[in-house]
């Protein structure tokens, strides 16, 4: 349940309209042509050190590769070419390539899930990932799924909003999102959902997850801000579900709730799963930053960011794929 009334419900005229609309044609719901990702090195991510810098990469829509206090995380990670149950009708990855492919990962320390969605939870990616992952933490009664995908029950852990928790030398904590779960027609609000904070001695990093704009933000700032970098949704958003994704001015104000630094627009740039325009989230986060004298980082797929220093990636990429 969220923490305040929140509607995912349409009418069935309006699932019609809506439906309609995404029928019909029309070019700038994705790029002109395939997005080629900045490719990763893989011998410099398997050399990750305490007392570096933290480093985050993101790979498009929400998966993030973090590297900070010697350890690597891999936040939702989507690999697989379309985020549908039925991948050969399913929207496809707007990008060429990834930025590296999973046999070539380095071992992942720990995989953060946020919710059970499609876009955030890959079958494919799991059952590729799986052997080279030593913990899995996921919110209540999302381990099911990874259990039944073959992941050892022992290197899963479930949390639920507000638990804080030690691992190998960072604090992490499952905290509230404003959004909703299921995979199928039956289980909708099954599972959990959550955003998540992670802490180093020396880094603080937030993830929103999927979310609904709310007072969550402001308590999770209260609590754990600020934040050296926030990773924040933006993406995939219309006003008739606003309950459940942010509109890009909203996903600033919430940067500001969690008193976030510098922030990092996600949950775009792979996949088109709404009406707006593909470049929209960034065009119109950029200038709602600007607005609100805000710093923020739109690195390419695979651009490495430095968490913590002066110089960050910011360029209008996308406005080369149009």
């Amino acid at each position: 349940m969220n923490q305040i009334p929140t509607s995912t419900a349409s009418s069935p005229k309006e699932t019609v309209k809506i439906l309609l609309e995404f029928m019909k044609g029309n070019p700038s719901r994705k790029p002109a042509k395939a997005i080629a990702a900045e490719p990763l090195n893989s011998q410099e991510l398997f050399k990750v050190e305490a007392g570096k810098p933290a480093a985050v990469t993101w790979f498009g829509h929400s998966t993030l590769l973090l590297q900070l206090n010697g350890k690597t995380l891999f936040i939702d990670p989507m690999l697989g070419r379309a985020p549908s149950p039925f991948p050969a009708i399913g929207g496809k990855r707007y990008s060429s390539n990834l930025p590296i492919e999973i046999e070539d990962l380095p071992p992942i320390d720990a995989v953060l899930i946020s919710h059970d969605h499609y876009d955030h939870l890959d079958y494919g990616s799991i059952k590729k990932l799986k052997g080279k992952v030593r913990k899995f933490f996921v919110p209540l009664g999302v381990g099911a799924h990874l259990e039944r995908w073959g992941v050892d029950p022992n290197r899963i852990e479930e949390h639920d909003w507000w638990d804080e928790f030690e691992f190998e030398g960072l604090t992490l904590a499952s905290t509230p999102a404003r959004h909703f779960s299921g995979r199928s027609l039956t289980d909708r609000n099954t599972t959990l959902w959550c955003s998540w904070v992670i802490l180093s001695p020396d880094t603080k990093i937030f993830f929103s997850g999927d979310s609904g704009y709310g007072p969550h933000f402001t308590a999770i700032g209260d609590k754990y801000g600020p934040f050296d970098l926030t990773l924040m949704e933006c993406g995939q958003y219309d006003e008739r579900w606003a309950t459940i994704h942010m509109m890009p001015e909203e996903t600033v104000q919430a940067h500001l709730d969690v008193k976030g630094k510098v922030m990092i627009p996600i949950h775009w740039g792979a996949f088109t799963l709404a009406l707006h325009s593909w470049i929209d989230p960034a065009e119109r986060a950029v200038k709602a930053a600007r607005a609100q004298n805000v710093s923020i980082s739109t690195p390419r797929i695979g651009e490495k960011v430095l968490v913590g220093t002066a110089r960050f990636p910011a360029s209008a990429w996308w406005q080369s794929y149009e």
